[in-house]
C-alpha cells in the first residue's frame, strides 16, 4: 500500500459479510470506513484499527443519515476509493399471498432504497473528487439471477440491484466511476447458522445446505476493489459449489 493508503467504505460493517469483509480490507492495509445502525459493534471493530477505521453509524434508509456519512468520510479521509454497498435486510419464507405489505417495505427500503442513497452519495464524492473516480461494488445475492421460494420481497430487491449496478456502470463512464455487482451464496457468517439448520426448499422440503468459509468471499472482494480504473469485473458469483442454485433443487 502507499503512504495513503485507498479508501473503502464498508456498509452493514457491523456484522456477517460486512464486518468480515471490513476486516479484510483493514489487514490489507486500506483505510476502512465502517457504516452500520449498531454504533456499539463498530466501534469494537476500529478500536483494534485506530488509525486506519473509522466508525460511523448510519441508517442507509435515511438519506440525512446517508448524506452525513459521506460529508465525515470525506472530512476524515479526503476522499473514496471503493464501496461495498453491502446493507441488506432479509424476510421470513413467506407465500408472496401472505407477506405483509410493512415486510415488503422493510426489505426494498434497505436493499434498494438503501443501496440507491449509498450509490448516489459514492458517485457524487468519486465524480467530484481529484484524483477523480472509484468503483462501486454493490452485493447482490445468487438471489438476484435465482429466487428461492417464499422469497419474493427479498428476491425482487436484489433483482432490482442488477438493474442499478448497470446504470452507475453507464453513468460511470464519463468520471471514471466502475460498477460491479458481486452474487454471493450460502458464505458462512454469524448469520447464517439457519442455512446449516435447514432452509426451505422448492419441492416443499427442508434441507441443510453447504456452506463455504466467508474468505472466499473477501479474497473476492479485495480482487475487484485493487484492480485499475482501467479494468473491471462487472459480475461475480462467489457460491458454494455444492449448494442448490441452479434449477433451485
Amino acid at each position: 500500500m502507499t503512504e495513503n493508503p485507498p479508501v473503502v467504505l464498508i456498509t452493514g460493517a457491523s456484522q456477517g459479510i460486512g464486518k468480515a469483509s471490513a476486516e479484510a480490507f483493514l489487514r490489507a492495509g486500506y483505510r476502512v470506513a465502517l457504516a452500520a445502525r449498531s454504533a456499539d459493534k463498530l466501534d469494537a471493530i476500529a478500536r483494534d484499527w485506530p488509525t486506519t477505521a473509522l466508525a460511523i453509524p448510519c441508517d442507509v434508509t435515511d438519506p440525512e443519515s446517508v448524506a452525513a456519512l459521506f460529508d465525515t468520510i470525506v472530512a476524515q479521509f479526503g476522499r473514496l476509493d471503493v464501496v461495498f454497498n453491502n446493507a441488506g435486510a432479509a424476510h421470513p419464507t413467506t407465500e408472496i399471498g401472505d407477506i405483509s405489505f410493512d415486510d415488503w417495505r422493510r426489505v426494498l427500503s434497505v436493499n434498494l432504497d438503501g443501496s440507491f442513497l449509498i450509490a448516489r452519495g459514492a458517485f457524487r464524492v468519486m465524480r467530484a473528487q481529484s484524483p477523480r473516480g472509484g468503483r462501486i461494488i454493490n452485493n447482490g445475492s445468487v438471489s438476484a439471477q435465482v429466487p428461492r421460494i417464499g422469497g419474493a420481497a427479498y428476491s425482487a430487491s436484489k433483482a432490482a440491484i442488477t438493474g442499478l449496478t448497470k446504470v452507475i456502470a453507464l453513468d460511470g463512464r464519463a468520471h471514471d466511476i466502475a460498477s460491479s455487482q458481486i452474487d454471493i451464496g450460502n458464505a458462512a457468517s454469524d448469520m447464517t447458522d439457519v442455512i446449516a439448520a435447514g432452509i426451505p426448499q422448492a419441492d416443499g422440503s427442508l434441507r441443510a445446505e453447504p456452506v463455504m468459509d466467508v474468505t472466499h468471499v473477501t479474497d473476492a472482494l479485495l480482487y475487484m476493489a485493487g484492480l485499475p480504473l482501467a479494468a473491471n469485473v462487472q459480475f461475480m458469483t462467489v457460491m458454494a459449489t455444492k449448494m442448490p442454485f441452479i434449477g433451485r433443487g
